[in-house]
């Protein structure tokens, strides 16, 4: 195996952007006052940006992914964004497991 340095180039560069743009916007958050509106609204961002990622999954793929997706939707009303992810991805290893 041979390292490639345009592709460690280009990982590296995502890691920095993904790490520059989640404490840029925890400390843009923090020093905002934000009203009880706001708070809230923030609050579902998180199950929304999980939905926007699972959903393409849930209208693509076979019935397991589908059932999966649906309970982290479920999932995500009730719990943690990881606990909801952890969820869909045990029950679509199950699934799979079963030969749905």
């Amino acid at each position: 195996m041979s390292l490639d340095l345009t592709t460690l180039a280009a990982i590296v560069a995502m890691m920095v952007a993904t790490v520059f743009t989640r404490l840029a916007g925890s400390l843009l958050v923090r020093r905002l006052d934000l009203g009880d509106r706001a708070q809230k609204a923030l609050g579902v961002v998180p199950p929304a940006v999980l939905m926007a990622v699972v959903t393409p999954t849930a209208l693509a793929a076979g019935w397991a992914e589908t059932v999966a997706c649906a309970v982290t939707a479920v999932a995500a009303l009730r719990l943690p964004l990881l606990p909801a992810a952890t969820a869909g991805v045990l029950t679509v290893a199950l699934l799979r497991w079963l030969g749905v």
